[in-house]
């Protein structure tokens, strides 16, 4: 009897430890089971997508660590504190972008990059993904909720001028992504569906305008989605390579390193925007259905941990970036398998990137902090 009543508060002992040391680094242990396990798996398509280069993967593995490191430091920030500083990095970041486009680094047709020369090269795009759902967030928390028209006029001006610029350089994707980002805290805050259901018409009617105003490229991609066997040898050729690395794929897939369209180069930006469809072929079916699940599980715990914030500011900022990593995924795996046009956007966590990947983890690091800190402001 004695034996069995010290195991017992041996055992408790142990379980308020561990909950003390998560508690104590602001950190989700499930969050980041799953975000370990898609990165890893990540890595692991890598190598064959990038024809079994170790560089890639090697580069991509440190810039997660330094992702990882910089999430554990985010997590840190107390929501008050984030939600203070939020204008403050807002402006930063307009700057930033108004830079790149005086002095920006033109690559591969775009001018989305600063350059510091000998030091690094990223794009201030990705950080409007963070900048705008925290600025929106801490605006709407001190106003009446839902919001009233006034506040809808602010949201727009706050979302319109960096979207505007971001569209400019050009990058559709990115700007499509910053546009969910603020549109979700806006519905989170409380918006009636009625007046959604009217924008939503005002934004039907206006494609035409959209239509007018889009690049040249902008408006190939969107003709290639509608028919892209109608150039299968030039604009097309995306599009229908990725869907037939898909669909050779089959169930059980031809095995790690064993596909044709990947290692035989007919699937353009393989290691990038395309992964996805690396991964169906040498996978199969079985291999997306865990990767969607481990996403779904993501999503799910950060669903969870946005409605369980301690305040209105922690949960519209956890809602919107939680959402917006479903917009993300949604729309890459949509694009790839020929459901939306190409817009440029990559798979999170998998596909290989710099600026993307610290983003991400950082806003997870965000999802982390408004989750563990304990209430510090209003309702």
């Amino acid at each position: 009897m004695m034996m069995d009543y010290w195991q017992r508060v041996y055992r408790r002992s142990r379980r308020q430890y561990q909950r003390l040391s998560w508690r104590t680094l602001h950190l989700d242990p499930w969050l980041l089971l799953a975000l370990l396990t898609i990165v890893a798996g990540g890595l692991i398509v890598l190598y064959s997508a990038g024809g079994e280069s170790t560089h890639l993967v090697e580069a991509q593995a440190l810039r997660f660590a330094a992702a990882f490191l910089i999430m554990l430091l985010i997590a840190q920030f107390s929501p008050r504190t984030m939600q203070r500083f939020a204008w403050f990095f807002y402006v930063v970041v307009i700057l930033m972008l108004v830079a790149v486009d005086v002095i920006g680094t033109h690559a591969m047709g775009a001018q989305r990059w600063l350059t510091i020369p000998g030091v690094i090269r990223f794009q201030p795009s990705e950080l409007m993904k963070l900048a705008m759902p925290m600025t929106i967030a801490a605006y709407l928390s001190r106003r009446v909720l839902p919001p009233g028209w006034l506040d809808l006029l602010v949201c727009l001006l706050l979302m319109g001028f960096p979207v505007a610029l971001i569209a400019n350089q050009p990058d559709l994707g990115t700007s499509m992504l910053v546009t969910a980002s603020a549109v979700f805290v806006i519905l989170l805050a409380g918006l009636s569906w009625r007046f959604v259901a009217v924008c939503a018409g005002f934004g039907i009617a206006a494609m035409p305008l959209l239509w007018f105003n889009m690049h040249q490229y902008q408006r190939q991609r969107v003709l290639t989605f509608l028919n892209p066997e109608s150039d299968p040898l030039g604009t097309g050729w995306n599009i229908i390579q990725s869907k037939t690395a898909i669909g050779s794929g089959g169930i059980h897939g031809k095995g790690w390193m064993q596909g044709t369209q990947s290692q035989l180069e007919f699937l353009p930006e393989r290691h990038t925007d395309f992964i996805v469809a690396v991964l169906a072929e040498e996978f199969g079916l079985i291999g997306m259905a865990v990767l969607m699940s481990c996403y779904l599980l993501l999503i799910w715990r950060g669903l969870y941990m946005a409605t369980q914030a301690h305040d209105t500011f922690g949960r519209l900022l956890g809602g919107s970036l939680i959402l917006t990593f479903f917009v993300y995924v949604f729309v890459n795996v949509g694009m790839v398998s020929g459901v939306l046009p190409v817009v440029g956007v990559p798979l999170p966590l998998i596909s290989y990137g710099g600026t993307a990947s610290v983003t991400l983890m950082a806003g997870f690091g965000m999802l982390m902090a408004v989750f563990t800190h304990h209430k510090t402001t209003p309702r």
